[in-house]
């Protein structure tokens, strides 16, 4: 079992070290891109982006067995339940990077483990990932209250920026 976590913290150690960065095809000022191929919403109804329009969304991608991902959730959970109330809408998506993380029992046992109670799409064929240009666990995506791609991060780290944005993307009004 060493090998195993040993080649799994290699794998996600990569995302540790890209630091912060955007993705190639989505940029800053863009639209948020719809979740796509989701096989399964948990602790929510499906949810779209233009639903979400009126709120900050801050897009987490993940997985349960990265660790790079594991050390990243209390903050994402901490923003969640301090800021929903205030118009913060907090949304997983798991993409699996080995095949036992397709199970939705493996997801849902996560969710439960790390005490998740935000809304979390499975996107088992990466549609949604792909959508995003997104290559790296766990990458942050932040979106202001008209769609709009405000900041990104990949990685572990800049937990005060990404607070710190997420802070003025609820204080700045929605553009009519």
């Amino acid at each position: 079992m060493t090998t195993f976590y040993a080649k799994l913290a290699a794998a996600c150690a990569l995302a540790a070290t890209v630091g912060s960065a955007s993705a190639a095809s989505l940029t800053f000022g863009m639209a948020a891109p719809e979740f796509t191929g989701i096989e399964k919403w948990l602790n929510s109804d499906p949810l779209t982006m233009q639903q979400l329009k009126g709120k900050v969304v801050l897009v987490d991608f993940w997985t349960y067995t990265c660790i790079n991902c594991v050390n990243t959730l209390p903050y994402v959970k901490a923003w969640h339940q301090k800021y929903q109330q205030q118009g913060l809408a907090v949304i997983g998506v798991h993409t699996p990077e080995f095949p036992h993380e397709r199970s939705t029992d493996n997801v849902r046992m996560a969710l439960k483990r790390f005490d998740i109670r935000y809304p979390v799409a499975q996107d088992n064929r990466y549609a949604t990932w792909d959508a995003y240009s997104n290559r790296y666990w766990p990458a942050v995506y932040l979106f202001d209250k008209n769609g709009k791609l405000a900041y990104t991060h990949t990685g572990e780290g800049a937990y005060g920026e990404t607070e710190a944005k997420i802070q003025q993307l609820l204080a700045a009004p929605a553009q009519p």
